[in-house]
């Protein structure tokens, strides 16, 4: 695995993310929750979530009072099975943590636990809060709803959100199945990394208003801003490649993303007023917990599990392939390649680091400042 970029090491950069947070008024216990998702997001290389948004996506949003600092947590209501909060546009993801550590206790109480998170914001890796979970030995599953960005099939406008759903499946093995991905071909976060890294969008992925195919990642980004370009969901343009299969998809999770908490959805997401200004973006989010203890016993799920895993990976491969992967895999191999080394850094993310130290006046120094 070759890596040109130079690399930060974790510690270094966890501390720096937690002051650069702390400095711009978020709590310090709520500072080492955002640091360690969006660190997480980089240990599996999924850099789409990772130190590539810290700057743009949450400081950004902070200075121009999109995203509160201080995340007032208020419980709407609560069963013993169940629970519903209010963040208040705060941290999305302080309020996705407390609600998961909630949802654990529940489920180890009662075997199956739910929640929703209304008037949120964007809560990072969906994989982080799932795996919360699969450590316990549980089965997670959450999605959240998003910025307008997916047309339905047949049509041009976006309507949905990229509306991740994502499942994480201890098993017997180092690392559980986690399946996180969004309901659209490709998400907003992977054209952002494509425009910050000079680099088009792959030709089917994004169509404008009048049905052509969009490629200029920087174009993509403001045309789906304006509603004048919008993602396909997954499976493709139409329905020759079943793309109404990723579109109801989609439209579960804005359902039930918006539905379960009473929150708002769709157009009502854009982060954009009727005037054209800035304004919060009221996410929505769901989560799941159920326990296999409540079922044949956690030991025999992911023994179960694991066995299927594995079957699925030795099973017979296609002329020049030799290997074929489970969801999870690529990731735990990204980490044992990444953890002694550290964050790879591209140009985009280091100026964001120095425009970040330099504005707060840190005392952080970095090697690729060499």
């Amino acid at each position: 695995m070759v890596e040109t970029r130079p690399f930060v090491p974790w510690d270094l950069m966890n501390d720096f993310m937690i002051d650069a947070f702390k400095g711009y008024g978020v709590p310090d216990d709520d500072a080492k929750i955002c640091a360690d998702v969006l660190l997480e997001s980089d240990r599996r290389g999924i850099e789409s979530h990772g130190c590539n948004r810290f700057k743009p996506i949450y400081i950004d949003r902070i200075v121009k009072g999109t995203l509160l600092p201080v995340t007032n947590l208020e419980i709407v209501k609560e069963t013993p099975t169940t629970v519903v909060m209010d963040a208040h546009d705060g941290m999305g993801m302080v309020a996705s943590y407390h609600m998961m550590e909630k949802l654990i206790e529940k489920a180890k109480t009662y075997g199956m636990a739910g929640g929703a998170i209304r008037n949120s914001t964007h809560y990072g890796i969906a994989g982080y809060w799932t795996s919360m979970a699969s450590k316990e030995g549980m089965v997670g599953i959450t999605g959240t709803n998003a910025r307008p960005s997916i047309a339905p099939t047949f049509g041009v406008e976006n309507m949905l959100g990229t509306n991740p759903l994502t499942f994480s499946l201890p098993t017997d093995e180092e690392f559980p199945f986690c399946l996180d991905c969004a309901t659209s071909i490709v998400q907003r976060g992977k054209i952002e990394y494509y425009a910050r890294e000079g680099k088009p969008t792959p030709k089917g992925m994004v169509i404008s208003s009048d049905g052509e195919a969009l490629t200029d990642s920087e174009e993509i980004l403001k045309r789906l801003v304006d509603g004048t370009a919008a993602l396909a969901p997954l499976g493709g343009i139409g329905d020759e490649l079943a793309g109404y299969k990723g579109y109801g998809y989609a439209t579960v999770v804005e359902i039930l993303s918006a539905a379960l908490s009473g929150g708002q959805f769709m157009k009502a997401l854009t982060g954009v007023d009727d005037e054209g200004k800035a304004s919060m973006y009221h996410l929505g989010h769901f989560f799941f917990v159920v326990d296999p203890d409540a079922f044949m016993g956690r030991e025999e799920f992911k023994k179960i599990a694991g066995d299927i895993v594995r079957i699925l990976r030795a099973s017979k491969k296609a002329p020049g392939e030799d290997r074929i992967f489970t969801a999870g895999e690529k990731e735990y191999e990204m980490w044992l390649f990444r953890k002694d080394k550290g964050v790879p850094v591209g140009e985009a993310v280091q100026k964001d680091i120095i425009t970040v130290r330099d504005t707060l006046g840190l005392p952080y120094k970095f090697d690729f400042e060499k």
